[in-house]
């Protein structure tokens, strides 16, 4: 027994009530077992339980035995006095006393919290349920129940699991508008740039996008040269001696913007190795810099767009003619276009377009900001990676990047945790009592 699943028990009555009463005999009716409190004091607020001829409302307080109470220092805590009932799996005989501190007010009976215990009423089914979930060692915990669990209600659960992982992504957008002012346009572009370097360079890239800002670059928009300059510069990449014309183009452009704007380059070195070529700094930068100069005002055109088959348009850019033959400066490679790809176009709209998109929506109260986000996710191509490879082969649909995200945020914040008590999925796996 945990503490985690003695709460679970009590917020849904798992539990044989029949002739409950507490250790000292007194009857007991619960009327309502209280609010589950994720917060400081006790665990159930808001409560309303009759014990024997008194209905009291109040707080409600769990632990595995009753000693743990003073064990953690309850009786001398002030947000503890209104507890109208502790709630324990085992009784162990010691009583918890309120706090002596403060005085016993009206509504309270005793200086002692009548005890429940409920070792004897739970189902051994569900203690067994729950022991297979915490020692499953599969992909998932309920790898092999969760096809019974009904479709309206794995449904509800991807949409709140959807919502969940954009909402936390929203926190990060409100930080970034925090840093900036509150300006949209240099918070997406933040977010781009931190994109456009993948995994492994995501930091290097965003310290570069805020190095630059967007009113910079709307200065250099109109000449490609200048824009990579400014963008493989303050990545560092035009620190060195070069032989070909055009890194040694940019070197120059580099040199005049730095004394023009008194910048420097990143602390943050990016990196090559263990990487695809098409997604070395170098070609992610030049196709980012061909971003900047085919668009403005990229995040309101966004907004404003009924299509997401023309955002689709504006992201479909081809680096300049001299990545054609390079994928770094000074060392020649066979002829192609470093075009950014659809892969790459849809992992922009699924991590930064939609994401920013729900924010926008979230913080200025705008729902149809965020059906538009929930919207494209779902005509968006499904993520392919380990997680949903996963879930798809042991039989659960993948079939857009909706279900690719909300798969993704079960599996790292529920099943690889064990929060089974918090899934949809597992307490429906539990409750089958």
């Amino acid at each position: 027994m945990t503490e985690r699943l003695l709460q679970f028990i009590w917020q849904f009555q798992y539990f044989n009530k029949n002739e409950l009463a507490t250790v000292s005999g007194e009857n007991v009716q619960i009327i309502f077992p209280g609010q589950y409190n994720t917060h400081q004091g006790p665990d159930f607020t808001d409560a309303k339980i009759k014990i024997g001829d008194t209905t009291w409302a109040g707080t409600v307080e769990l632990h595995i035995k009753t000693s743990d109470w003073n064990k953690h220092n309850h009786q001398t805590d002030s947000n503890y006095k209104n507890v109208i009932l502790h709630v324990v799996w085992e009784d162990d005989g010691c009583r918890p006393d309120r706090n002596r501190d403060v005085p016993v007010n009206e509504t309270e009976q005793s200086s002692v919290v009548p005890v429940i215990e409920l070792k004897e009423r739970i189902s051994k089914i569900l203690l067994q349920r729950y022991e297979e979930l915490m020692n499953a060692s599969s992909f998932i915990p309920c790898e092999k129940t969760i096809h019974t669990v009904r479709d309206i209600t794995w449904k509800s659960w991807k949409e709140r699991l959807l919502a969940e992982r954009l909402l936390r992504k929203a926190k990060t957008v409100e930080t970034y508008l925090l840093q900036n002012n509150h300006h949209w346009e240099e918070t997406f572009w933040w977010l781009l740039a931190r994109n456009f370097g993948m995994k492994v360079n995501s930091d290097a890239f965003e310290a570069i996008a805020r190095s630059t800002p967007i009113n910079v670059l709307a200065k250099q928009k109109h000449q490609i040269h200048q824009l990579e300059a400014l963008l493989l510069g303050q990545g560092g990449l035009l620190a060195e001696k070069f032989t070909d014309d055009y890194p040694q183009l940019l070197q120059k452009e580099y040199q005049f913007q730095q004394s023009k704007h008194g910048i420097y380059p990143v602390p943050v070195p990016l990196l090559f190795l263990r990487m695809r070529p098409g997604n070395f700094p170098t070609i992610r930068l030049a196709q980012l810099a061909m971003l900047v100069h085919g668009s403005a005002h990229l995040f309101s055109k966004i907004k404003e767009s009924g299509s997401l088959k023309d955002v689709k348009e504006w992201f479909d850019v081809t680096a300049n003619d001299y990545w054609h033959y390079h994928y770094r400066f000074d060392e020649a490679s066979a002829f192609k276009k470093k075009n950014l790809g659809i892969a790459m176009i849809d992992n922009i709209i699924i991590n930064t377009i939609c994401p920013a998109l729900f924010a926008y929506g979230n913080y200025h109260s705008e729902q149809k900001y965020k059906d538009k986000a929930l919207q494209w996710l779902e005509e968006t191509t499904a993520e392919s990676n380990f997680i949903t490879k996963g879930f798809q082969k042991i039989g659960i649909e993948n079939k857009n990047a909706y279900d690719s995200q909300g798969l993704i945020e079960l599996k790292n914040e529920y099943c690889s945790k064990k929060k089974c008590l918090d899934c949809a999925v597992g307490n429906y796996l539990l409750k089958g009592i």
